[in-house]
């Protein structure tokens, strides 16, 4: 089994930073793709960034320019660097790991985090 516990989150104005970090544990040989999703009141859980064990990644349009996805493969742990955040950004963010390559759907999925909490004001 794999365990994912997700940190970082928070409250924050418009505009601001925060990083977000995923820590993997348990069976993690068991882990390539790694991803961050989100999740606002009443909408549906939605792909952030997605990167492999390669470093290969994918970002959502409406994150790009904005937001990083990396990982060290080595501890290992992903993290999400965001910048110049929106309100719309405000969301559950959770971690997510998976055996294949980079996807983007939400079932295509594993292993999940329990999610943290970035709130925008504006």
């Amino acid at each position: 089994q794999v365990q994912l516990v997700e940190s970082g989150g928070g409250l924050v104005q418009a505009g601001g930073s925060l990083r977000l970090s995923c820590a993997a544990s348990g069976s993690i040989f068991r882990i390539n793709a790694m991803a961050w999703f989100r999740q606002a009141p009443g909408k549906e859980r939605e792909v952030v960034a997605v990167i492999s064990t390669g470093g290969s990644t994918y970002s959502a349009d409406s994150v790009k320019g904005r937001f990083t996805i990396s990982r060290d493969n080595a501890k290992p742990t992903m993290y999400l660097q965001m910048n110049s955040l929106k309100p719309e950004d405000t969301a559950i963010y959770y971690c997510a790991a998976r055996r294949g390559t980079i996807a983007t759907m939400k079932w295509e999925y594993d292993y999940w985090g329990q999610g943290t909490q970035v709130s925008v004001s504006s």
